[in-house]
């Protein structure tokens, strides 16, 4: 589940709809949002823990003590509900950095409490979007490979508004300062170590090296 890559935690792009895959039907039956926030968080666990081709739907309706068949009235397939997941996961990620960097006017210093935000919430191994964000499968399906490149785009445009109002020097390409200071900062799930320096220690340090080495 811990794969690194260059830009963010998905940033792979999809090649299209396969004709073997359509799209997962809509629920059928609605639930009430408190017991969706848990059937998510229970499914996002799960997931984080053992990937997503090795979770089942009878997995997640054990955890969330239902029976295998009730779970497909809320989502019609393990893709519906794993996309619901990382939606709820890129949720928490925006509400993160946008709290953060609400009080704050300085560009710098909303970029860098955006930086603490989000490896604090990636390296919080108990929540949605620690677990989730980061599983990048091969095996997905084209359908659901477009629908979290979607989400990652959601959530990338957020960076990217942080990133566009600090000032770089002339021929530094702000796409490619902004990918790549969130690989480095999605690089941290393969290498961070709790008791060592603090997410948002690193996060500042990874922040100063990209400011040093645009400047």
């Amino acid at each position: 589940m811990k794969k690194s890559t260059a830009e963010s935690p998905v940033r792979e792009r999809a090649t299209g709809r396969s004709r073997a895959h359509p799209p997962p039907k809509a629920a059928s039956a609605p639930i009430a949002p408190d017991r969706r926030a848990e059937l998510i968080e229970k499914a996002s666990r799960l997931f984080g823990e053992r990937g997503y081709t090795k979770t089942s739907m009878r997995d997640i309706s054990a955890a969330f003590g239902i029976l295998h068949g009730s779970l497909y009235h809320h989502f019609g397939s393990k893709e519906e509900l794993f996309i619901a997941v990382y939606a709820a996961g890129v949720d928490r990620f925006i509400a993160d950095v946008e709290k953060a960097v609400a009080p704050l006017t300085d560009p710098w210093q909303r970029l860098e409490a955006a930086c603490v935000a989000h490896l604090e919430a990636l390296l919080r191994r108990e929540s949605p979007a620690a677990t989730v964000l980061a599983d990048w499968s091969s095996t997905y399906t084209d359908h659901l490979r477009m629908a979290l490149v979607a989400e990652r785009d959601r959530y990338e445009k957020v960076f990217s508004r942080l990133t566009d109002a600090v000032e770089l020097p002339d021929g530094v390409k702000r796409r490619y300062f902004r990918l790549g200071l969130l690989g480095a900062l999605n690089g941290a799930l393969m290498w961070y170590q709790s008791g060592r320096d603090s997410p948002a220690t690193v996060a500042r340090h990874l922040l100063g090296l990209f400011r040093r080495k645009a400047g």
